[in-house]
């Protein structure tokens, strides 16, 4: 699905200014056509050589310069983030001197702060448009950090761990809605497919997520105020960079009214199966969080090969996530490319629960945790793109903000509820390859919620 309705720009010339609008149809009258800006060149011109094969400098090349800011914008994002968030539970449990459950209660509060509210965040962002909701996101997520780091009371923590979380649900589906609009359009301009765009977002994301807290670690030599404080520069950064280059007005985004939306977007049974399906998976990766720490202090006697196994997982993504996007694009499409991923993530859980009875300990023990966090990586490859790239499809036309942030908010909610009866299955006494069995059945199981069509726009 695209939005055909075109508004003025009317952007400064320093602006990303035309970047969303698409080419005039080849059967427009001539005489109205604009001659072609470099980035509106269709790419995919034969070399000499024959057909030139599309490269992660190539695809960047070719993308429009809106599309290149939200990228960049979503590395800059998990930067800022990860360089506070990994340490915050060290915090409040050494320097605060919150009790363990505390400590979970203001981590869990934050992700409901910021996942259960990416619906609002969306819909705002469908009314209001892109800059002014991430303009906003951007002051809180500040002000929320500056907060965090002179906070030393339970109740003030709690308070700037909600705006923390609450500015992310304005920014995020705001920039994430945008890219996959974005993505359309470049592929129905004839740049390739929608695919291609999504995995460099998550690439950038995930690079963010690698550089972040390497940045927090040097700053926590100081204290972890600076870390706060540098995590709230970096947002600074992110405001002033778009107060300038954002435009006001994005070509081809029109604007509505919040009421109205939700209605739809609940009797949309092809967008929540989706939902559904992707629940799946983020409940699967959530286990990197609570099943495979409590494998690795079972195998090695400490959770110190976590940080190992959290390094392997962001290498493949920076690495292979374009080749192997790239590669389902050629051959899978929307529906196949998360079918495939969902069973491989399944074959990760499988892994573990088949050798987890042998009670391997040491190098040899972990193997089996680096086997599913390898499979869960590759199968997160295939299913995150391809689920993004879906929602435009199944999307009520202007709504696109709307399903978004509300498929992260679906999501959240089967995570939370997942996670709380995997912690029963841990605690239950059952034989302990039992959780894992029952996890690699439910992404098969979600397999067959999957809309029957992936390129079905307005068909619900």
């Amino acid at each position: 699905m695209t939005e055909s309705h075109r508004q003025p720009s009317g952007t400064a010339p320093d602006r990303v200014a035309d970047a969303g609008e698409a080419p005039v149809p080849e059967s427009a009258d001539p005489s109205r056509r604009k001659p072609a800006e470099p980035w509106r060149l269709r790419p995919g011109k034969p070399s000499r050589g024959g057909p030139e094969k599309p490269s992660r400098l190539r695809t960047w090349e070719r993308l429009n310069p809106l599309l290149r800011l939200l990228i960049l914008t979503q590395l800059a994002f998990n930067v800022g983030f990860f360089a506070v968030l990994p340490f915050l539970a060290e915090h409040l449990g050494t320097a605060i001197g919150m009790a363990g459950w505390m400590v979970g209660f203001v981590l869990g509060l934050r992700t409901f702060s910021q996942q259960g509210l990416f619906v609002v965040g969306g819909a705002l962002a469908d009314r209001y448009g892109v800059r002014p909701v991430v303009l906003v996101g951007c002051v809180l997520r500040i002000a929320g950090f500056v907060w965090l780091g002179y906070a030393e009371a339970a109740w003030s923590v709690i308070g700037a761990v909600l705006l923390i979380g609450f500015a992310a649900a304005l920014f995020s589906p705001a920039v994430e809605s945008e890219v996959a609009r974005q993505a359309v359009v470049w592929e129905e301009s004839g740049g390739g497919s929608r695919t291609r765009v999504l995995a460099l977002f998550t690439v950038a994301g995930q690079a963010g997520a690698f550089v972040g807290p390497l940045i927090g670690a040097l700053l926590l030599a100081v204290d972890y105020r600076v870390v706060c404080l540098g995590g709230a520069g970096v947002f600074v950064l992110v405001l002033a960079g778009h107060a300038r280059l954002l435009p006001q007005h994005i070509p081809g985004r029109e604007q509505v009214e919040v009421r109205g939306g939700l209605g739809g977007l609940l009797r949309n049974r092809r967008f929540l199966a989706l939902c559904g399906a992707y629940g799946a998976y983020l409940l699967a990766y959530n286990q990197l969080y609570l099943l495979l720490p409590d494998e690795v202090e079972r195998a090695t006697g400490s959770q110190a090969a976590l940080a190992w196994l959290f390094g392997l997982s962001s290498l493949l993504v920076v690495t292979a996530q374009l080749p192997v996007t790239r590669w389902a694009g050629d051959r899978l499409d929307l529906r196949r490319s998360m079918a495939a991923g969902l069973l491989l993530i399944a074959a990760g859980f499988g892994v573990v629960a088949l050798a987890r009875p042998a009670g391997w300990t040491g190098t040899a023990g972990l193997l089996p945790a680096a086997g599913f966090v390898v499979l869960l990586t590759l199968g997160q490859m295939l299913v995150a793109p391809a689920a993004r790239a879906w929602v435009p499809d199944l999307a009520v036309e202007g709504r696109l903000g709307l399903y978004t942030g509300a498929m992260s908010s679906v999501s959240g909610l089967i995570v939370l509820l997942g996670s709380a009866g995997t912690g029963s299955l841990m605690d239950t006494g059952l034989p302990p390859a039992v959780p894992w069995a029952v996890l690699a059945a439910v992404p098969v199981a979600s397999i067959l919620l999957l809309p029957r069509r992936s390129r079905a726009a307005g068909q619900h």
